[in-house]
């Protein structure tokens, strides 16, 4: 029985299609045709032409090999470095400094009292 995947959200369609285009961009320059390419990824010629397409259903490890072969896997490092909006979240779980309750000072306690002048 086939595996059933979820469709993708149309900006993460978009974000596919923009990475497949620049690796083929990245092959193009480097003078790299996609038979020698595929051959060097371990892949054929058809899974590199849906990667370079955006094909939702490519293995993150296929990425991971074109990346390599291009010279660009260490650019995969910066994903997700910094991950703002989960330490807000983790921030608003942190405890809260207590703040003490001000309590009215009377006038007895303003202090020392001055002796009666004598």
């Amino acid at each position: 029985m086939a595996k059933a995947t979820l469709p993708a959200f149309p900006a993460v369609l978009k974000q596919l299609e923009s990475l497949g285009e620049r690796m083929r961009l990245a092959r193009l320059r480097r003078k790299i045709t996609a038979e020698l390419f595929s051959e060097r990824m371990g892949v054929s010629r058809e899974t590199l032409r849906r990667l370079e397409n955006g094909d939702p259903t490519i293995a993150m490890g296929t990425y991971m090999r074109a990346l390599r072969v291009l010279g660009l896997d260490g650019n995969i490092d910066s994903l997700a470095r910094d991950d703002e909006l989960g330490r807000k979240l983790q921030d608003l779980d942190l405890p809260q400094p207590q703040r003490r309750k001000r309590t009215p000072k009377s006038s007895a306690s303003n202090g020392p009292s001055k002796p009666p002048h004598l």
